[in-house]
């Protein structure tokens, strides 16, 4: 592997062993001008507070896989948000352990 691989597969792995920093004020304000005037920035902030909280607690959980591709993900595109990160994550999770089930559930009709 050439040494930019390597220093690549590190900076990523360095990078899905915390949760990243997002700066999601941009995001809940522009939120909250489309949903005037009832739109609250301070909700759409809260909201992602709980989602940054419940990535801290739960982050490890996850493969390095999935937190690698879900961050690059969110990345892409507009404002990246902890929600947005989080529902990736678990979508990622849910199917494979779909997956899995499948196969299981299939092994078992072959016997």
């Amino acid at each position: 592997m050439p040494v930019t691989g390597i220093v690549t597969a590190i900076v990523i792995l360095v990078a899905a062993d915390r949760v990243p920093a997002f700066n999601v004020e941009p995001f809940c304000r522009a939120v909250a001008m489309r949903a005037a005037p009832v739109g609250d920035k301070d909700v759409c902030l809260r909201q992602e507070q709980e989602a940054h909280d419940q990535l801290v607690r739960q982050w490890t959980q996850f493969p390095v896989a999935d937190r690698s591709y879900c961050e690059q993900l969110t990345l892409t595109g507009s404002d990246p948000t902890y929600t947005e990160l989080l529902t990736c994550l678990e979508l990622q999770r849910d199917a494979r352990n779909l997956r899995e089930r499948e196969r299981g559930t299939m092994g078992q009709r072959s016997e």
